[in-house]
């Protein structure tokens, strides 16, 4: 049986092992988080698929980009795209919790982004690893924000995507563990639509905070300008 494969411009991923296939909020975050010369190192929190980490090799020239993943059926999967990649040689994933990892490893990173679980336990489902990998009790938003503080370097950022509902708790969650809020894009799914999601950048910098927004169709498959240059650089279809 052939792979469920999903190919980007310049490499694919497989992910019919993966409790969550590609999807477009990972894809929002990994063409938005800022990027610059000084980033030489890279963490991807719940990994999955290994699409963020590989976003950013692409678009990055960071010398260490590392994954880390706790479902091992993901993790494996991700150790294949990370070796089929065409920079294999700066991707590196760890089968471990978050908790696990910022208590053993000493390494800071420039840039740390993840793409968290975030619906309560009231919409479990029998599906183990689907669990872990959607919902926010496999790794609460205040422990993911714990281990931020003990792995991002002094002059580090933290980009996240979540549902919009969640924003300003996560702010405040973050305000208690002196991580702030720079950067911010709200995403509707349609010009006129509710607000659907909040990717975020956060420093150890307090400063007056950036919003913008975007929306990503003006009607079914008819995609808006921002849209598009957000993710032209990844999408065979722009």
């Amino acid at each position: 049986m052939a792979l469920e494969t999903f190919q980007f411009k310049q490499f694919s991923i497989v992910h019919d092992r993966c409790a969550m296939k590609v999807g477009t909020d990972a894809v929002l975050l990994g063409a938005w988080a800022p990027i610059s010369p000084s980033i030489k190192s890279i963490l991807d929190i719940g990994s999955g698929s290994g699409i963020l980490a590989l976003m950013l090799a692409q678009r990055s020239n960071a010398e260490l980009i590392d994954g880390l993943e706790i479902d091992k059926e993901s993790y494996e999967q991700c150790v294949i795209n990370f070796k089929t990649s065409p920079w294999a040689d700066r991707l590196f994933c760890y089968h471990a919790s978050i908790k696990e990892y910022s208590n053993e490893i000493y390494t800071k990173y420039d840039l740390i982004i993840s793409n968290p679980p975030f619906y309560n336990d009231t919409y479990t489902t029998k599906d183990k690893s689907r669990n872990t990998a959607r919902f926010e009790s496999a790794m609460p938003f205040i422990e993911l924000l714990e281990s931020i503080r003990n792995l991002l370097s002094n002059n580090g950022c933290f980009c996240v995507i979540i549902p919009y509902e969640f924003e300003a708790n996560f702010i405040n969650l973050a305000n208690i563990k002196m991580i702030y809020c720079n950067k911010l894009l709200r995403v509707r799914g349609k010009k006129n639509g509710d607000i659907k999601r909040s990717l975020m950048m956060f420093s150890f910098e307090k400063k007056l905070v950036k919003i913008d927004e975007i929306y990503l169709e003006k009607k079914r498959h008819n995609y808006s300008k921002a849209y598009i240059d957000l993710t032209k650089e990844f999408y065979l279809k722009f």
